[in-house]
């Protein structure tokens, strides 16, 4: 079992890393890109536009494959038709080929990211999952800090297409060994119908938010995505009644109100949101204002993904000594103070000013990743696993598209620096304090207070 549970969390982790690294290196290899292929922006943006709707599209059907079919199967599976789509794309002959197979590729990433919480949820108890959640966001934010290294490094000597090959070995060594070895994982014999008018409906419910968000990002004209609004609004309505009335629904009425997991989703979306529309405004001020180039940029902004890779394995520790309440609460306010603190950057902003505030986001959205994490995966039966890995993926899908189109809408339509905005975005960080407070308290309080109250109705009895 040990053995096992060592091969999960190693695929758990190097799933979460190429994705992540898969993204953060291609925002330096796209203006080569667009050179070699002679692209124009819009279609350079929809490289990343059409990878991103097909993702958060497919998440949460994802995980109910995984539920259904097996966790690993589907990692697999994942992996080895990413690592293919990364080959496909660097031997791509023109900028169709490459939004085509980038919307291929995220599909075959929306079928292994739930898989990556699935699998752990199945191999580690409810009580042992915090760690292996915190080693994993640690690895999340080395791939991070290391994408626009890694990037550059690349794309210099050897062109755009090397940031999709860097992907291709390691995927399909990952998605070959989960298909060869057998893990403790056990697909439940009953395997009811899938809701596939369900999850048509979230799809499109999910297409049309993220394209309007996209837009709105882009553009900054708001026809477009309030139509599209308006079709995320209707399909979001007829998803939740037909999730009512269903038998089999890809999302049961009851799972969004389970216990913590509801507002442990819209904490994640508050506080990715903020992240990275901070890092988005932040690396406009520090290039555009105070003349940094990219290399001095990413090193200003060091200190945030350090602090997420350092404090994730201390966050599990304080989980189990504060409980998630108490730890997410602190972790969003830090946050939002941190965005605070960047929102004073400008001529003559020190060093030592930006890397505290960039210190403290990266502490407070690292902390709250692995709370919230842990609270979803854990409050979720296992039966619903890769369903409870969905959610949290979609969550940290839509948050940074809120985050981002909200930083582009303030800062193109405001004749003001950047610090109205992000004072805009730490009010969005600090929308999830109310939300933090309604997760679990202390398991040592809980218990104590289940305790006292079956004690109670004994006492009367023995009276």
């Amino acid at each position: 079992m040990t053995a096992h549970r060592g091969l999960t969390l190693a695929s758990s982790v190097v799933g979460a890393v190429i994705v992540a690294l898969d993204g953060t290196v291609l925002t330096v290899a796209q203006p080569e890109l667009q050179r070699d292929l002679h692209a124009s922006l819009t279609q350079v943006q929809w490289t990343s536009t059409g990878y991103l709707i097909a993702v958060a599209s497919l998440l949460v059907f994802a995980g109910r494959l995984g539920d259904r079919h097996g966790h690993r199967r589907m990692f697999a599976l994942g992996m080895v038709g990413f690592g293919a789509a990364s080959a496909g794309i660097g031997f791509a002959p023109g900028i169709g080929w490459v939004i085509g197979l980038r919307v291929v590729q995220g599909v075959f990433g929306a079928l292994l990211q739930p898989a990556t919480l699935g699998m752990l949820r199945a191999a580690y108890p409810p009580e042992r999952l915090a760690m292996p959640i915190a080693l994993r966001t640690s690895a999340i934010g080395v791939a991070a800090a290391a994408g626009p290294l890694v990037g550059g490094a690349l794309v210099t000597p050897f062109g755009w297409r090397a940031v999709f090959f860097l992907n291709v070995a390691p995927a399909l060594l990952m998605g070959v060994l989960a298909a060869v070895v057998r893990g403790p994982e056990h697909p439940p014999a009953a395997r009811p119908p899938l809701d596939l008018p369900g999850a048509g409906l979230l799809a499109a419910a999910l297409v049309c938010l993220v394209y309007a968000l996209a837009a709105v990002a882009d553009s900054g004209r708001l026809t477009t995505p309030v139509v599209a609004l308006l079709g995320a609004a209707v399909a979001g309505c007829l998803f939740v009644r037909h999730g009512r009335h269903a038998t089999n629904a890809l999302l049961p009425a009851g799972v969004l109100g389970r216990s913590a997991v509801g507002p442990a989703l819209g904490l994640l979306v508050a506080v990715s949101a903020a992240l990275l529309g901070t890092l988005f405004v932040s690396s406009y001020v520090l290039q555009d204002v105070l003349g940094l180039d990219p290399l001095r940029t990413a090193l200003w902004a060091l200190p945030a993904p350090v602090a997420m890779v350092l404090g994730a394995p201390v966050t599990a520790v304080v989980i189990r000594r504060y409980g998630p309440r108490r730890t997410a609460g602190t972790a969003t306010a830090l946050l939002a103070l941190g965005v605070l603190l960047l929102s004073r950057l400008g001529q003559g902003a020190s060093q030592v000013w930006a890397g505290t505030g960039f210190l403290l986001v990266g502490a407070g959205f690292g902390t709250v990743m692995v709370t919230a994490t842990a609270v979803i995966v854990r409050e979720m039966p296992v039966a619903s696993a890769g369903v409870a890995g969905g959610l949290q993926q979609t969550a940290l899908n839509v948050g940074p598209t809120v985050g981002v189109a909200t930083a582009g809408t303030l800062m193109a339509r405001t004749d003001v620096a950047s610090g109205p905005t992000l004072t805009v975005l730490a009010c969005v960080c600090l929308l999830g304090v109310p939300l933090a407070l309604r997760m679990p308290g202390r398991p040592g309080v809980r218990a104590a207070a289940a305790e006292q109250s079956t004690s109670v109705p004994q006492e009367i009895a023995k009276g």
